[in-house]
């Protein structure tokens, strides 16, 4: 996907310039279901877990619902022309050297950390910055700053941790493993 082209059944097809996955994970639904690989988890640039809503929400929620399903009154905000537009501004935020060096050690230290049995490959790097410049670009910015790529250091980089059965054990997550590394490397000034 990655090549922007998929073969099915033999047959090469190009996929279109805005092609993008997003797909869900209900643990409690897992029955007859399997984790993803480590390569095809890697693929994805991030994971978020939602939780559940607030009460007060929740109670919206069933107001929303007396009508009619809110889906049915969904209008598109934008066209594929603004999202183009907004791929290309996201593509000319600056990225210093030093901060794609803070980037490249953090997903580095991956690698040695404790409790981790296959630390974060170099797509991971490439998540993190890409993610960092949109979120730059969303916060105003015409550059990345290293706020920027620890708030999405988590979310980035902690799915593609494998961590090894002790940790496990020992209560340690691949996001406690992110977290701690974010606090123990020099940030760039």
């Amino acid at each position: 996907m990655a090549e922007s082209q998929v073969s099915v059944d033999g047959n090469l097809r190009q996929l279109q310039d805005l092609f993008f996955v997003i797909a869900t994970q209900n643990p409690v639904e897992s029955r007859g279901t399997y984790p993803l690989p480590e390569a095809q988890m890697d693929r994805f640039a991030l994971k978020f877990s939602l939780g559940y809503i607030s009460p007060e929400e929740e109670v919206d929620l069933l107001s929303a619902q007396i009508q009619g399903h809110p889906i049915d009154r969904i209008e598109p905000c934008v066209d594929l022309d603004d999202i183009l537009t907004l791929k290309e501004q996201v593509q000319r935020v600056r990225v210093s050297q030093e901060l794609k060096r803070y980037i490249v050690d953090l997903v580095n230290a991956t690698r040695t950390a404790d409790g981790v049995q296959l630390g974060a490959s170099p797509r991971a790097s490439i998540a993190l910055m890409k993610v960092a410049q949109a979120l730059a670009m969303f916060d105003g910015y015409e550059f990345v700053i290293p706020e920027q790529i620890q708030e999405i250091a988590v979310p980035v980089i902690a799915h593609r941790l494998v961590m090894d059965s002790q940790a496990h054990f020992s209560g340690t997550t691949a996001i406690n493993v992110v977290e701690d590394l974010l606090k123990s490397l020099i940030v760039p000034a």
